[in-house]
């Protein structure tokens, strides 16, 4: 037994140290397979980026441009990890640990949050077009033919008219479609009785919400429940229903002789991409979003450009609504956060019922 056991013994330190030779010899192997990689070899960085729903497509399309782009500029191969959720989601997140490197967000205030969280520099507007890199309007989408009759946002009012938009609280495509009714309500005032009548326009804003069928989490979620049927309008971005029709979906468009310009920001989101060390990528990423190759890509699919030439070439495609106003005819976001999305604001005695 003694000798047997004595066998074994030595079969197992003599298996132990054919083992830490074998993984020496791999390490040794490794290290030099290392040393004797040719310079100039392609590195790998990874772009984080995190967007709001409604943009996916067309990042999409552009992710792969700009990648040729960069690895002809500077020889480095980039990967991307994305993510893509309602625009409020998505800057919570950020500001919860989410460590995107740039920022595509629904509307400016979301981007503010992340100033507050010390994320963003606070000059980001200081950059071209007051860093937005899209444009569009609030817009009504009807089954085809508009069997319904609907022609502006008067006839959301009516008794039947079931109406679909977004929840404001996790969506900013949801905030822009409130922006647009509460504002159409303000310019009928204007047109009805000379004057700004902020109690019409609660009014106006309380009338169409009764009609509305549900609030779901995004404006790409809420498109979703209106293909599947749910509803009879949606109160969606003109974006969003360009991108269905030129996919095959038939819908009609109509758009309100007043309604709100839509305008969405991307950010670097400068702690992040300090930390993973891609504050020159990031800044050449988001650069790259204005040239005109690019925002002929977003006028593609359903944006208004930022730049004029680009837009100047596609304007047939984007007609401009007599009333149109943009946020600042609401007060700015500052007001419109504080009137309309406070704990007493507007839009939470319209829900309440107060």
């Amino acid at each position: 037994m003694q000798t047997r056991k004595k066998k074994v013994n030595l079969l197992y330190v003599a298996l132990m140290l054919l083992l830490v030779c074998m993984t020496v010899g791999c390490s040794k192997q490794e290290e030099s397979s290392q040393q004797n990689e040719p310079a100039g070899t392609d590195s790998s960085n990874t772009l984080v980026i995190g967007a709001y729903s409604v943009a996916k497509d067309a990042v999409g399309e552009l992710l792969p441009k700009f990648q040729e782009e960069w690895k002809a500029k500077t020889g480095q191969t980039i990967n991307f990890q994305e993510s893509y959720e309602a625009s409020g989601t998505q800057a919570r997140a950020i500001v919860g640990g989410f460590e995107a490197d740039v920022a595509l967000l629904a509307m400016e205030s979301d981007i503010d949050k992340l100033v507050k969280a010390d994320l963003v520099s606070p000059d980001w507007k200081q950059t071209p077009h007051e860093g937005m890199i899209t444009r569009s309007i609030v817009v009504l989408g009807t089954r085809a033919g508009n069997p319904l009759g609907i022609h502006d946002f008067q006839d959301l009012t009516k008794p039947g008219v079931k109406v679909l938009y977004p929840n404001p609280k996790t969506s900013g495509g949801a905030q822009w479609d409130i922006n647009a009714i509460y504002g159409a309500g303000l310019k009928l005032s204007e047109e009805q009785e000379g004057k700004k009548d902020p109690a019409a326009a609660k009014a106006f804003l309380e009338q169409v919400h009764r009609n509305v069928e549900s609030l779901d989490k995004s404006g790409r979620s809420s498109m979703a429940a209106f293909e599947y049927g749910v509803g009879d309008v949606i109160v969606t971005y003109e974006n969003e229903l360009l991108a269905r029709i030129a996919k095959g979906v038939d819908y009609d468009i109509v758009i309100p002789k007043n309604t709100i310009l839509i305008e969405n920001p991307a950010v670097v989101v400068n702690k992040y991409a300090d930390k993973h060390g891609n504050r020159e990528l990031a800044e050449a990423f988001v650069a790259y979003l204005r040239t005109p190759e690019a925002q002929r890509i977003f006028a593609k699919h359903g944006f208004r450009s930022v730049d004029p030439d680009v837009f100047a070439q596609t304007e047939s495609t984007f007609p401009t609504p007599e009333g149109l106003f943009d946020i600042n005819y609401l007060g700015g976001w500052d007001e419109v956060r504080s009137t309309l999305y406070s704990k007493r604001g507007v839009w939470y005695q319209v829900l309440a019922g107060i």
